[in-house]
């Protein structure tokens, strides 16, 4: 079992930064991706960033290129999202997400609350 603990939400005014972490314990895997997924009210579940965890390949969404960066500590097992220039539209629950590359598990957790004022 593989266990994710988010912490770093809060509320912050529109232009602000927040950074969010998730540290992972638990099973371990060879292969694997970590990131972000977001929800807001009324809406789907959306991509927000990953990391290669062997390559240190990112990838985002084009709604936070240029805002928002993944970075991780591996010592840790503990993947970070920068999040810079904070928009309003930007309010939602953070899922930090765990993938191994070789299954069809995605392993999640409980999310942070992030909340954009304007």
């Amino acid at each position: 079992q593989v266990q994710l603990v988010e912490s770093g939400g809060g509320l912050v005014q529109a232009g602000g930064s927040l950074r969010l972490s998730c540290a992972a314990s638990g099973r371990t895997f060879s292969e694997y991706s970590r990131g972000w997924f977001r929800q807001a009210p009324g809406k789907e579940r959306e991509f927000v960033a990953s990391i290669d965890w062997s390559s240190g390949n990112t990838y985002y969404a084009d709604s936070v290129k240029g805002r928002f960066t993944i970075s991780r500590d591996n010592a840790k097992n503990t993947v970070f999202l920068q999040m810079n220039s904070l928009k309003p539209e930007d309010t939602s629950v953070y899922y930090c997400y765990l993938a191994p590359r070789d299954s069809s598990s995605t392993y999640w957790g409980r999310g942070t609350q992030v909340t954009v004022s304007s």
